[in-house]
């Protein structure tokens, strides 16, 4: 479900007690090992954590006016979510972080970027803390302009 809220404290404010309590604990993690180059806002109907334009002024590559998204939180239909863009495309990050998960016993419910869990029980909330941590903003812009390059190699059709 897409938020029309126009900060974090109103879509805060908009969602039932038990997903309030919920999305609150994964922000303050998430908080807790944000690097200080990205920003939190309101972001595509969600909490987003992104490289302000200030940083990267070239923005999301999708849309340049948008910053450049590193991580989400949001209250959907039937579940909450968070997400990782930082582990999505990234084999190493992704082969790290579903290590650490299995390592704690939870069940992993996720999608490319996507961790679906139902209540705050269900996540591990060090290995997202420790993830959020372990890509500061320089090195998710370095991976991103380097994906991107490669992607345009490829639709260009050169060879690396």
């Amino acid at each position: 479900m897409t938020s029309q809220a126009a900060t974090v404290a109103e879509y805060l404010k908009s969602l039932p007690d038990d997903r309030r309590v919920a999305i609150e604990a994964v922000r303050k993690v998430i908080l807790a090992n944000l690097d200080k180059d990205y920003q939190e806002e309101m972001q595509y109907g969600m909490i987003g954590y992104s490289v302000p334009h200030s940083v990267y002024p070239a923005g999301y590559y999708c849309d340049p006016k948008q910053p450049l998204p590193f991580a989400g939180l949001a209250s959907q239909k039937n579940h909450m979510a968070v997400y990782l863009m930082c582990i999505y495309g990234n084999p190493d990050q992704a082969a790290w972080f579903t290590s650490a998960w299995k390592k704690t016993g939870k069940k992993l419910d996720m999608g490319k970027s996507c961790i679906r869990f139902k209540k705050l029980e269900d996540l591990a909330l060090d290995v997202i803390g420790e993830t959020i941590k372990r890509v500061p903003a320089k090195k998710y812009i370095a991976y991103m302009e380097a994906a991107m390059k490669d992607r345009a190699g490829k639709s260009s059709g050169k060879k690396k």
